[in-house]
C-alpha cells in the first residue's frame, strides 16, 4: 500500500478522492510529508486527491469492556502530526495503521474538537459485531450511550459493507446522521480499494466542502453500495461450523450453533432489527438515495466460474481500456455492448443495477458470495 499504488487503484476503481488511512502512523506520516503535493485545500498524488485519514480501535471500560472502530479526518498534516503526538500517550502509534488506544471516545472527541474544530470523528463499520459503536458484542444500543453530552459532536456514520442505508433508516434515532459509505482497503487492489464509494456534488471539491457535507448532508448526493448480503457479517453464524443462520433462525436457536453449541456471532441484520423502530423501505424525508454495485472481479469471476481474482485479469483489464474505470463498466456501460464482450457477465451487471442480483450471506467474517444460478426473469 504506497501511495503510487493506491493512485493507480483509484485511476482504475473511477475514485477522484481518495482517504490516506494511517495518517497517526509515524511512518506513513513522513511518507505523505515527503510525496504528497498540497492541491489547494486537499492533496494530490499523480492526478488522485486525497484526504488525510486514519481508523482507530478505542478499547474502553464501562461496566464491560467496547471495542469501537472510528474514522479520523485531519484537514493538513501538521494537524495529523499533533494529534498523533497526543495520542501516544494512548497506545504506540508504530504498531499498526489502526492502533488500539485505550480511551474513552467521549475523551478523544474532546481532544480532537479542543485541537481543531475541523477535525472530525465517524464512527466506522457501524454494525460489525466485534469492533463498532453498535455492535452486538462490544458496543451500545444507543448513540447517546456512547458518546452521552458529545453525541451531538457526531455529524455521520460509515454504514459497513454489511448494512445500507435502507437498513439503517429502519432506526428512527439515526435521522439526524447522514450515512456514509466506504470500505477497508487493505490492499489497492480493485476487489478491495473503493467497493463502496461517497458521491459528493461539490462546486470546490476540497477539505472546507467535503467537511461541510459529512457534517451537514449538503453536496452528498449518494453512496455506492454492496449488497449487504456481500458483508462479512451480514447474517448470524458460526464460521467453524459452517453454519449461516437468517435472524429469525438464529433466534429461535437462541444464538446458539446447531452444530457445537457455542455462541453464534450475531450478525448485522439480526443487530439491526433488535434495534428497529420502523419496517424495512421506509425512507425518511430529504436523505439521499444509493446504488447498487460490486468489485467487477467479483463479476467476471462468478460468470467464469472461478474464485481466482487472477483469472479474470485480462478480462478486467480489456473493459477498463474501453470504459475507462470500474464504476463506468458497472454503473453506465451500455449492456448491449456489455452482452456483446461478456453475455454472463453483462447479465450480472443487469440484475446487480436493477436490484435483483441474488447473494447468499456472509457471516462470521466470511464474505457472502454471488449465487450462480441467476435468472433473468
Amino acid at each position: 500500500m504506497t501511495l503510487k499504488a493506491i493512485a493507480a487503484g483509484s485511476r482504475i476503481k473511477g475514485l477522484s478522492i481518495v482517504g490516506t488511512g494511517d495518517a497517526l502512523h509515524p511512518v506513513w506520516l513522513r511518507e505523505l510529508r515527503s510525496n504528497l503535493r498540497r492541491s489547494e485545500d486537499l492533496f494530490e498524488y499523480e492526478g488522485v486527491k486525497f484526504v488525510l485519514t486514519a481508523e482507530v480501535n478505542t478499547v474502553f471500560e464501562r461496566e464491560k469492556r467496547h471495542r469501537i472502530h472510528s474514522i479520523l479526518i485531519f484537514p493538513s498534516i501538521s494537524k495529523a502530526e499533533e494529534i498523533s503526538e497526543k495520542l501516544s500517550v494512548y497506545g504506540d502509534l508504530s504498531q499498526d495503521g489502526r492502533p488500539t488506544l485505550s480511551i474513552d471516545p467521549v475523551e478523544l472527541l474532546d481532544i480532537l474538537f479542543t485541537a481543531d474544530d475541523s477535525l472530525e470523528l465517524i464512527p466506522a463499520h457501524i454494525w460489525t459485531p466485534w469492533f463498532s459503536v453498535f455492535g452486538a458484542t462490544s458496543g451500545f444500543d444507543s448513540l447517546k450511550e456512547c458518546f452521552g453530552e458529545r453525541v451531538s459532536r457526531v455529524h455521520s456514520l460509515e454504514t459497513g459493507l454489511s448494512s445500507d442505508p435502507e437498513m439503517n433508516w429502519m432506526i428512527s434515532s439515526l435521522d439526524r446522521m447522514n450515512l456514509l459509505s466506504n470500505s477497508d482497503a487493505h490492499s489497492h487492489h480493485p476487489w478491495r480499494l473503493g467497493r463502496e464509494a461517497n458521491v459528493f456534488t461539490l462546486s470546490h471539491p476540497g477539505y472546507e466542502q467535503i467537511l461541510d457535507a459529512v457534517r451537514s448532508g449538503s453536496g452528498l448526493k449518494m453512496t455506492l453500495e454492496v449488497p449487504p448480503e456481500f458483508g462479512k457479517y451480514h447474517w448470524s453464524g458460526h464460521r467453524n461450523c459452517n453454519v449461516s443462520l437468517p435472524p429469525e433462525e438464529a433466534i429461535r436457536m437462541s444464538n446458539l450453533c446447531p452444530v457445537c453449541g457455542r455462541k453464534l456471532t450475531v450478525g448485522v441484520e439480526q443487530r439491526v432489527y433488535q434495534l428497529a423502530d420502523r419496517r424495512k423501505g421506509f425512507k425518511p424525508e430529504g436523505k439521499p438515495g444509493f446504488v447498487r454495485t460490486l468489485p467487477l472481479h467479483e463479476i467476471l469471476m462468478t460468470a467464469s466460474g472461478t474464485t481466482s481474482y487472477g483469472s479474470v485479469v485480462s478480462d478486467h483489464e480489456a473493459l477498463i481500456k474501453r470504459y475507462g474505470s470500474e464504476y463506468q463498466v458497472l454503473l453506465n456501460a451500455p449492456i448491449n455492448e456489455l452482452l456483446v464482450i461478456n453475455r454472463r457477465a453483462a447479465e450480472l451487471i443487469w440484475l446487480l443495477r436493477t436490484n435483483r442480483l441474488k447473494v447468499r450471506p456472509g457471516y462470521d467474517g466470511i464474505y457472502g458470495t454471488i449465487a450462480p444460478d441467476q435468472d433473468l426473469e
